[in-house]
C-alpha cells in the first residue's frame, strides 16, 4: 500500500497535540523523538510506575531506606525513558509494514518517511546502550535482570502475529521493573516481588485491551490479533476480570511485603493502595465505549493515574 504523505509539521496522529516534542525540540531531532514515542509519554509512565511500586514495596519489605534508593528510584526513570524509547524503536522497525496499512499509525516516523530503517536501528542502539550504562550502576542481580528483559522486549512487536493475547507479552515486558527495582535495592527476590510483577500484567491487559480497541478494524483487515479482537462485545467482562486480578495480586503482594516487620498503620495504608487503584480501574469501565476511539485513547492516557494512587499510598506507608 502507498503510504501517504506526512502531515506538514510531521506530527504524528495519536500524539498529544502541542507536546514539547512538536513544539521545543529541534527540528532535526523531532523524527527521532517521534519514533521514541517522546511526544506521547503514557508509556513510559506504564513502564516506570511498576519500578517505583518495587521499589517502594522492597522498602517496606525490610524497612529499610537509603541514598541509594534515590539513586534507584531516578536510575529506573532514566531508563524507563530510555527502554520506551528503544522499544518502541524496535516494534516501529518490525512493524513498519502494518503501520503503513493502519490510520492511527501510517503518520509514524518510518512509514511517513521520516526515518530510515537504518536510522532508526542506530537510534535504538544508542538508547539501549545509554540504558546499558545506567544498569551498570545498579547490583549484579539487577543487571542479570535487566539483560533478561531483552527477551520479552524483543519478543513482543511480533506477538500479535501468532497469538490473541499479545497483551500478556506487552505485560512480561513492560512490568519487569518491579522485579528488576526490588532487587536492586534488595540484592535479590522474594515472592511479593513476583506477586507485583502479576499485578502489573493484569493491569496491562485491562488498558493495553482498552488501547487495542482503537485498531480493531484496521486490525482484522490485515490479520493482526488483540485482546480487543478476541474478547468483542464480551469486553467489559474480560476487564471486569483483570481489575479483580491486577487488585487481589497487588493486595497479595502489600501483605507479604508488610508482614516481616511493618507496623500496622503502615499495612493498613500500602492495602489502600489496591484497593483506591481498583476503584479508579472500576471508573474507567463505568466510561468505556468500545466504538468511542478517542475516549478509549484518553481511558488509556488515564492509567497513568491508575498506577500512581497505589505508589502514593505505598510511599506514605514508608513514613508510617
Amino acid at each position: 500500500m502507498q503510504s501517504p504523505p506526512a502531515a506538514p509539521d510531521g506530527q504524528v496522529a495519536d500524539a498529544v497535540k502541542g507536546n514539547w516534542v512538536d513544539t521545543m525540540a529541534p527540528a532535526w531531532s523531532r523524527p527521532y523523538l517521534r519514533l521514541s514515542r517522546a511526544d506521547r509519554p503514557i508509556g513510559t509512565w506504564l513502564l516506570l510506575l511498576p519500578c517505583w511500586w518495587g521499589l517502594t514495596l522492597a522498602m517496606i519489605h525490610d524497612q529499610r531506606a537509603g541514598l541509594e534508593d534515590l539513586w534507584i528510584a531516578v536510575g529506573c526513570a532514566l531508563g524507563a525513558w530510555l527502554m520506551r524509547g528503544a522499544g518502541c524503536t524496535w516494534n516501529d522497525i518490525t512493524d513498519r509494514d502494518f503501520d503503513n496499512s493502519v490510520e492511527r499509525t501510517r503518520s509514524r516516523p518510518i512509514p511517513s518517511g521520516q526515518v530510515t530503517v537504518k536510522g532508526a536501528v542506530v537510534w535504538m542502539c544508542a538508547q539501549s546502550l545509554l540504558a546499558f550504562c545506567i544498569l551498570l550502576t545498579f547490583n549484579m542481580t539487577a543487571i542479570a535482570l535487566g539483560v533478561l528483559a531483552l527477551l520479552p522486549v524483543a519478543v513482543y512487536p511480533f506477538a500479535k502475529r501468532f497469538t490473541w493475547w499479545p497483551q500478556v507479552f506487552l505485560g512480561l515486558a513492560f512490568n519487569w521493573g518491579a522485579l528488576l527495582a526490588w532487587a536492586a535495592h534488595s540484592g535479590t527476590l522474594h515472592a511479593p516481588a513476583v506477586l507485583l510483577y502479576l499485578a502489573g500484567i493484569a493491569w496491562t491487559l485491562f488498558y493495553d485491551t482498552i488501547y487495542a480497541h482503537q485498531d480493531t478494524e484496521d486490525d482484522a483487515l490485515i490479520g493482526v490479533k488483540s485482546t480487543a479482537r478476541l474478547f468483542g462485545d464480551k469486553t467489559a467482562t474480560w476487564l471486569r476480570r483483570f481489575l479483580v486480578a491486577t487488585v487481589g495480586l497487588m493486595g497479595l503482594a502489600v501483605v507479604f511485603s508488610a508482614l516481616p516487620q511493618a507496623n500496622v498503620l503502615a499495612m493498613v495504608l500500602a492495602l489502600a493502595g489496591p484497593w483506591a487503584m481498583g476503584w479508579h480501574m472500576a471508573w474507567q469501565l463505568r466510561q468505556l465505549d468500545i466504538k468511542d476511539s478517542a475516549k478509549l485513547l484518553r481511558l488509556f492516557r488515564a492509567n497513568r493515574d491508575t498506577g500512581m494512587i497505589p505508589l502514593l499510598f505505598f510511599a506514605a506507608a514508608l513514613l508510617a
